[in-house]
């Protein structure tokens, strides 16, 4: 079994744990799927993504979740070519990949608009500390990941952990309401 299977199996056993799940993952990609930006690249290169990425997009799609990516890149040429040379395009219901002035915000209206999930029900991770703020939120259960190590299985779990943990706190709340 390669690397790729036993991190899809790892992460498919995590998932397996928690009662509730997000409708929708969404990655920011520079330093998060992939190590390395994108603008520094050229579209000749040839892409690599982190060690964990690949085998968590797997799980996701297996377990009918699915996945959007949410970039501030000012090259999307450049990392939808990636895309495409790493074979992950079409695990993506939604690429909003471009750049703004503003925190991601943009970004997640348009993934909501294009998919009818609720902010609630999505999960984000991104290396970039000045965007977990402001879509935290909205409502997006959002996790940093850390040290340039990008989407690990541990980082994958401590979403799904607090996504969870999100979800139970607006139920609870919710409840109290009524």
């Amino acid at each position: 079994m390669g690397d790729v299977e036993k991190v899809k199996d790892e992460a498919l056993q995590m998932m397996g744990v928690f009662q509730v799940l997000p409708r929708l993952v969404v990655f920011d990609l520079d330093f998060t799927l992939w190590p390395f930006y994108c603008e520094c690249r050229s579209k000749n290169d040839a892409p690599s993504l982190f060690p964990h990425s690949r085998g968590i997009l797997h799980a996701l799609k297996d377990k009918g979740i699915d996945a959007a990516i949410a970039s501030k890149s000012p090259t999307p040429d450049i990392a939808k070519t990636f895309l495409d040379k790493l074979s992950i395009t079409s695990m993506f219901v939604a690429k909003e990949i471009y750049y703004t002035g503003t925190h991601k915000t943009e970004h997640f209206q348009r993934i909501h608009s294009k998919t009818g999930v609720p902010f609630n029900s999505m999960l984000f991770f991104d290396d970039d500390d000045n965007n977990i703020p402001p879509v935290s939120e909205m409502g997006v259960t959002s996790i940093l990941v850390r040290n340039r190590n990008g989407l690990t299985l541990g980082a994958f779990r401590e979403g799904l952990t607090n996504f969870s943990q999100n979800w139970n706190a607006s139920k609870r709340k919710g409840k109290r309401r009524t």
